[in-house]
């Protein structure tokens, strides 16, 4: 069994440590679990409110505004779904020793991008050319 990192609650990982180290890895993973429990629980409470605000509304300019608000909250709950399948990639990547490198170069990809986009595959220049190439391949 893997012992447990101990991680002060103000640690936050530095440039000047070992990139990926036990610390750096713990904080990341500690990150995207809390993230993604945070995002189950909104879900929870969605389908739980989904369930009792089923209700017969005579008005319907009050039912169209109820379906709308519905169909907006599904919609969130399926990009947050979708979030939690990307959350649940990066933590197999921290388990196979692949996280915090970029898919495309094999470099590191900067820590302040990693804190800011836990979920993050490519590094930022690795990022802007594909947003280039995928631009250029749309306006076709």
């Amino acid at each position: 069994m893997k012992q447990e990192v101990f991680l002060p609650d103000d640690y936050r990982p530095a440039e000047d440590e070992p990139f990926m180290n036990e610390r750096q890895t713990e904080y990341f993973r500690r990150k995207l679990i809390d993230w993604k429990n945070d995002l189950m629980a909104d879900s929870r409470d969605t389908i739980e409110g989904l369930q009792e605000g089923t209700r017969n509304i005579p008005d319907v300019a009050d039912r169209a505004s109820e379906e709308t608000d519905r169909a907006l909250e599904l919609r969130t709950r399926d990009r947050a779904r979708k979030l939690v399948s990307k959350i649940n990639a990066a933590l197999r990547r921290i388990d196979e020793g692949e996280y915090g490198y970029c898919e495309v170069t094999g470099e590191p990809i900067s820590l302040k991008r990693l804190d800011a986009r836990p979920i993050a595959t490519m590094s930022l220049e690795a990022q802007e050319r594909h947003e280039r190439r995928e631009k250029v391949h749309r306006d076709d």
